[in-house]
């Protein structure tokens, strides 16, 4: 089984991500994608094997929120309701299709969506992810969504929108956040370890935690396994993590 590590966006210089990891998860991209010019820049000092996967924009998975459009240095067109939920609209095909432009600027073949915790497991929202998936047909990539909060216990219809769109459910495996199905792919992204089972940016993982996340990646059975760190110590834990594979790859 083929098992990369990496970040959830660069929290050291670009230099020693590329030098000491191998992909990054370009988090900018869900904010507000950068210019085509500075991401053909990223691409172009990174070493041939290493790999950029994308966050999709928020405009497709978020509703409106005044704090996340803070962070927009773009006027953005038509009314605020428009956006989010993955809604298929031309709103939202707009912004899936700035995101594809990041995405082939860094020969990303991952796109990674992120759903917040007020997305819940409803009708509406099932159909929407799997019409709008559908819809665009993005063949060229391989899909994965992250659902927070509510999801995670409604495992049946995560499974259902694997089935029907061939996208990979990805979640934060120390944290119980495991699809109870197969999948080829493997895509994890871990946030920290707090009480009860809660997200802790400021979490550092002890070596017992990444043993136990080593078992947990291997023994899943995936083709493929992408191990993203997205705590405050995401770097250094990611490279100690990378340390364990190495040993297992030799």
């Amino acid at each position: 089984m083929k098992v990369k590590v990496g970040t959830c966006g660069f929290q050291k210089s670009r230099r020693l991500h590329f030098s000491n990891l191998d992909v990054v998860e370009v988090q900018q991209t869900f904010y507000d994608p950068p210019s085509q010019e500075t991401l053909a820049r990223w691409k172009g000092d990174a070493p041939p094997d290493f790999e950029f996967t994308v966050k999709a924009w928020m405009l497709i998975t978020h509703r409106y929120n005044r704090m996340l459009w803070r962070k927009l240095r773009r006027q953005i067109p038509g009314d605020p309701e428009d956006y989010g939920n993955f809604k298929l609209n031309r709103k939202t095909l707009w912004a899936l299709e700035e995101t594809l432009k990041s995405a082939k600027a860094l020969d990303a073949k991952i796109l990674v969506f992120q759903t917040p915790q007020s997305f819940k497991p409803t009708e509406e929202n099932l159909s929407n992810v799997i019409n709008f998936l559908k819809e665009t047909s993005l063949n060229n990539y391989k899909i994965v969504w992250e659902p927070r909060g509510e999801w995670w216990n409604k495992q049946d219809l995560l499974k259902k929108v694997h089935d029907n769109v061939n996208i990979y459910i990805a979640g934060d495996v120390l944290r119980g956040r495991i699809p109870r199905f197969e999948q080829e792919l493997l895509y994890t992204r871990l946030h920290g370890l707090g009480g009860k089972g809660e997200v802790n940016y400021k979490y550092k993982y002890s070596n017992e935690d990444l043993k136990k996340l080593k078992d947990i990646v291997y023994g899943y059975q995936s083709k493929a396994s992408y191990v993203m760190f997205n705590n405050v110590y995401a770097y250094d834990d990611a490279t100690r993590f990378r340390r364990i594979v190495t040993k297992l790859r030799d």
